[in-house]
This record gives structure tokens, C-alpha cells and sequence, in this order.
């Protein structure tokens, strides 16, 4: 018999598509007000700050002299170290309330230690303070407290560390006079200080550091999202350890060159430094909520504000209390600001 089952037929292969694309479409680019927003947010406080100097130049005379401009940017050059580590804490999402008393607490301990020498000046404020930033780190990250509640306590406690040192403020450490150390915060290269040029060094550092490594790729990711960050396989607890160590760190050694400029560890600096770190850190562009800053416009933020100290020192009339409710204006200008960005960023 013949086998009457037939074969089975050839798939057919569909015909190609004859209006396919030959290559992938490319993305969508941002709107131009998204791009704005964006530049807005990074450069918009240097923007602010060049007009302020360019009006008080006209203005007053002597805002524009260099030895004016000297006085501005030593002052300045504290906070601004200080500032540099709160960037980094805030990008990952976090706070730093200590470090007004830890750079009281450094200065102190600097000048207590520079009998020994200009190591021992220097490595005293820089290990105490750092084991205070450490001690912040661990809790925060590994029993998982709230930062605002950790740093708060450590505030108190440096500052109580501080006056028990000197008994109650009693005992005020002086820095030997012509001593390397003392040089370190008075002496000068063409001009500027010492503590001008350090400060300008660490934040071209810093730079670098949150730019072109993959440590400042994990803050900025820390800072977006804490969950997220920890699914994708990055140190998180780690990440955050470091990052508050750094600012106790920076924090005495503000401090340190501080008690270097005024040869002596005075107990009533730092009182609300932390506000103007926060202040000028937020002025500058990073956001509160984390993922987002610049140390750029930490840097302009703080010359901000110090320029502003400077007018209105300027101006004479008025007290030093202008400058803070100036600085709150133009705080809640920044964050009513970066509130309305992030808005339009969502919807373009």
C-alpha cells in the first residue's frame, strides 16, 4: 500500500519589512527649559554672586581693594572646609549638625598640642575629630538612626568635651608665637593666606573625587536612593561611614588652622557654623533630599555669604544680625527654587 500521508509543507519566512529603519531612532533630547532649569540649579548662585561683588564695587570703593578681598577669603576659608564635608554628607542624604562644635573642639585641641610641635598641632585635632565623624557614621549606617538625631547628640557632646578640657571656657591654649604651626595659619604666598590655598586644594579635590571616581558616583546613587543603591550591589553603610568621617574630619581641621590664625584655641567659636555650612551648601545647589550638588557651588555659596558679612560690614549702619536674616532670604529663595525645578523636571 502506498502511504497516503503527505508531507508537511515549508514554514514560510515573512518577507522583510520594507520600511524598517536601518538604525536605532535616537533619543529624545531634554527641553530647553529642563536644560535651563538644570543650569540654573548648578551656576545660577555664581551667577547671583558676581552681581552682588560687581554693584558693591560701585558702590563702595574699598569692597574692591585687595586687601579687602584678602580679608573676605581668609575669613571665608574656614567655613568653606567645613562646607566641603557637609556637601558630601548632604549629597548622600544626610546631615551634619556637629561640626560647628567639632571645629570649636579642634581648634582647642590644636593649640593645646602645638607645645609638642607642628605634628602633634595638627594629628591631635585631626584624630579626635575624625573618631567624632566615625562614631556618627557607624550609627547612622549600621543601627540605622536618624542622622539629624546622631548628629545632634555628638553637637552636645564635643561641645561639653570642649569645656570640660578647659574648665568651663577658664583655660585658653595658647600657640607658641614663631612657631611652624602658627605660620600655618598666619603666613602668606603672594598675598593669600595659607588657609585660602588649602582650601582651594581640598575642594579642587573634592571635585575630582565626586566627578571622575566611582566613589562619587555611589553618593550621588546613596543620595538618590538608599534601596536602590543597596540592590545594585554598591557599599552603602560603607559609603556613608566614610563620608561622615570625612566632615569630622575637615571639621577640626577648619578648626586646627583657625586656632593657627588667631594663636590660640578660643572655646565661642563654631556656635551656629553648622547653619552656615548647611546654608551655604544649599545656596550652592545641592539639594537637601540628596542624589544632587556640586562642589563648585558649595565654594560660591560660602563666598556668597561672606561677601554679603563683608557689605554689610561696609555699609556700617547696619549689625551683624542683617546677615543672617539676608542669608535666610536668600536660603529660602534657593530652596523654593530647587522645589520648582525638581517639579518641571518631572513633567518635561
Amino acid at each position: 500500500m502506498k502511504n497516503s500521508t503527505s508531507a508537511a509543507p515549508a514554514p514560510q519566512v515573512p518577507a522583510p519589512l520594507k520600511n524598517a529603519p536601518s538604525r536605532t531612532e535616537p533619543r529624545p533630547e531634554r527641553s530647553t527649559g529642563s536644560r535651563i532649569g538644570e543650569l540654573v540649579q548648578r551656576q545660577g548662585v555664581l551667577a547671583v554672586l558676581l552681581t552682588v561683588i560687581l554693584i558693591a564695587s560701585f558702590v563702595y570703593p574699598t569692597f574692591a581693594s585687595l586687601d579687602n578681598a584678602r580679608g573676605v577669603t581668609v575669613q571665608a576659608s574656614f567655613l568653606a572646609i567645613v562646607a566641603l564635608g557637609m556637601t558630601l554628607v548632604i549629597i548622600t542624604g544626610g546631615i551634619d549638625l556637629s561640626v560647628g562644635s567639632v571645629f570649636a573642639l579642634g581648634g582647642v585641641l590644636a593649640a593645646w598640642a602645638s607645645q609638642w610641635g607642628f605634628l602633634a598641632a595638627l594629628l591631635v585635632p585631626l584624630v579626635v575629630c575624625s573618631a567624632i565623624g566615625l562614631v556618627n557614621g557607624l550609627l547612622i549606617a549600621r543601627a540605622n538612626m536618624a542622622p539629624f538625631i546622631v548628629t545632634l547628640a555628638s553637637l552636645l557632646a564635643a561641645r561639653g568635651i570642649l569645656l570640660a578640657f578647659t574648665d568651663e571656657g577658664a583655660t585658653t591654649y595658647l600657640v607658641p608665637k614663631d612657631s611652624a604651626f602658627a605660620e600655618l595659619g598666619q603666613g602668606s604666598v603672594w598675598g593669600f593666606g595659607y588657609p585660602i590655598l588649602i582650601a582651594l586644594v581640598l575642594f579642587g579635590a573634592g571635585g575630582l573625587l565626586l566627578q571622575r571616581t566611582s566613589f562619587g558616583q555611589t553618593l550621588f546613587a546613596v543620595g538618590g536612593s538608599s534601596d536602590a543603591a543597596t540592590l545594585m550591589g554598591l557599599p552603602v553603610a560603607r559609603t556613608k561611614i566614610l563620608v561622615y568621617t570625612l566632615s569630622g574630619l575637615l571639621a577640626g581641621l577648619a578648626g586646627a588652622l583657625n586656632a593657627a590664625r588667631l594663636s590660640s584655641g578660643v572655646t565661642i567659636v563654631g556656635v551656629g557654623m553648622e547653619l552656615d555650612a548647611i546654608s551655604a551648601v544649599v545656596i550652592g545647589g545641592t539639594l537637601l533630599i540628596g542624589g544632587a550638588g556640586s562642589i563648585s557651588g558649595t565654594l560660591w555659596g560660602v563666598l556668597l555669604l561672606a561677601v554679603i558679612q563683608n557689605l554689610i560690614n561696609q555699609i556700617g549702619s547696619l549689625n551683624s544680625s542683617y546677615q543672617s536674616v539676608v542669608s535666610g532670604g536668600f536660603l529660602i529663595v534657593v530652596v523654593v527654587a530647587q522645589r520648582y525645578l525638581a517639579r518641571s523636571r518631572r513633567t518635561t
